[in-house]
């Protein structure tokens, strides 16, 4: 006989990374999961997109300082520097903030604009280490496999 064991709750990715909050609040639905492009020139999805109306206040994951806050092609975009190559890009976000500013973890940094990202109104999370795009839901979920642990015989 053989049970299911959950691992400990939310670890960071590796050692060194914090463990982050979700930019909107509650945690919302996936809508599109992280699909990362075998080669960097080649199309994928670099980062998540997360189902959330119009008007939603995003927050910063993490502490870090504003890097980009403007137009990217047709559609505003604001990203963070959290230090250590950690950067994170929200896209639809209008925003007041400027490149400078310190923002702290759960400092709200603009609201969801619709954007057509989505096919309804949503949330663009991508993250990248260095210039390497990683998936953004390893700071805020446990995604792990699940280990099958032998039961002991009694």
């Amino acid at each position: 006989m053989l049970l299911l064991a959950a691992g400990p709750a939310a670890p960071p990715a590796d050692p060194v990374d914090p463990l982050w909050s979700w930019p909107v609040s509650p945690a919302p639905a996936v809508l599109r999961s992280f699909d990362p492009p075998p080669k960097p020139w080649l199309s994928g999805h670099r980062g998540v997109d997360l189902a959330v109306p119009a008007g939603t206040t995003v927050r910063s994951p993490a502490d870090g300082r504003v890097s980009f806050s403007g137009w990217v092609v047709d559609r505003q975009v604001i990203t963070v520097d959290h230090g250590n190559g950690l950067r994170s890009s929200l896209l639809a976000v209008e925003s007041e903030l400027q490149a400078g500013d310190a923002v702290s973890a759960d400092d709200p940094v603009g609201q969801v604009a619709d954007s057509g990202h989505c096919p309804s109104a949503c949330l663009h999370w991508g993250v990248r280490r260095g210039e390497t795009y990683i998936n953004p839901l390893q700071f805020v979920m446990d995604l792990r496999p699940s280990v099958l642990l032998p039961v002991p015989d009694g």
